[in-house]
């Protein structure tokens, strides 16, 4: 009697292999994403524990624990970017880079996430041949390290000359006397003191930022004028950034009503709101090819 034939209990199409599994499971890009995800939450994490030491909970709280918003959504925008659909398994490169970063994530030290964020954020975007979307995500994560880390490295390097240059456009400003990082009121009552906090560097920082995740979710071309809307988007935040340090420059009186929490608040949305629209600017043939 002819029973046909049965297959085996054992063979490949009831029981996939472990490689056919732990690819259905999670592909390359969900890899990056989680390892990214975990790289910026690390970081954060330790910006906002830093901030809340220094200032207490309720200050930390008003001031979204000392993290821009620009970046919050920087952080965003590129995990989401990364978790684009193609199904492939993680190369052995990957994992080994992959476990490199998430080494250097797991050590207790803030800085270093920031460092494992850019190094696999190069790798993605120049050497893993990752499809647009996902490199697009990896030059905005990329770029969220600037403020985060290299910046900082850069102010420690040079911060009396960065001050200075913020001291002496104020001095100008106001028509008075500059000595260092520090600028005579214009009622001649005191002397304003620029400190790395007030700094234009950082604010410039975040205007980077912006623009290249405006233009990376927006699937930009790059160009040559690209380098104009970034620096209308990074002028217009030190012109801001001045004006406020002018401000506080006249007075004692000045200064205590503008250096508060209200203030940077004001301050904080506006450099947004300007950093935003220029951005919109730039990418506005893709954007508005799309509505």
């Amino acid at each position: 009697m002819d029973f046909g034939t049965a297959s085996s209990p054992h063979s490949n199409t009831a029981n996939p292999s472990r490689a056919e599994l732990g690819g259905a499971l999670m592909t390359r890009n969900e890899l990056f994403a989680g390892v990214f995800f975990l790289g910026c939450a690390n970081g954060l994490a330790t910006r906002a524990i830093s901030t809340v030491h220094q200032i207490g909970w309720l200050d930390a709280v008003i001031g979204l624990f000392g993290i821009s918003t620009i970046v919050l959504a920087a952080c965003g925008a590129g995990v989401w970017l990364m978790l684009d659909r193609d199904g492939k398994s993680a190369t052995p490169v990957d994992l080994a880079v992959s476990a490199g970063a998430l080494a250097l994530i797991a050590l207790p030290v803030g800085g270093l996430s920031w460092i494992a964020v850019s190094g696999l954020a190069l790798y993605v975007a120049l050497f893993a041949g990752a499809e647009a979307p996902v490199r697009r995500g990896a030059v905005i994560l990329l770029a969220t390290t600037v403020p985060m880390l290299w910046s900082r490295l850069l102010f420690q390097l040079f911060e009396n000359f960065i001050l200075e240059i913020d001291a002496s456009l104020v001095g100008w400003l106001l028509g008075t006397q500059r000595t260092g990082n520090m600028v005579r009121f214009a009622n001649d009552g005191g002397y304003l003191v620029i400190f790395a906090p007030c700094s234009s560097l950082a604010n410039m920082s975040l205007a980077f930022v912006c623009w290249i995740t405006v233009s990376a979710l927006a699937g930009h071309r790059r160009s040559i004028s690209d380098l104009w809307w970034c620096l209308l988007a990074c002028g217009s935040v030190i012109a801001i950034n001045v004006a406020r340090m002018s401000l506080m420059g006249v007075s004692l009186q000045h200064y205590e009503a503008i250096h508060s929490q209200i203030g940077d608040s004001v301050v904080g949305a506006l450099i947004l709101a300007v950093t935003l629209g220029w951005s919109l600017l730039g990418a506005r043939r893709e954007l508005f090819s799309r509505t």
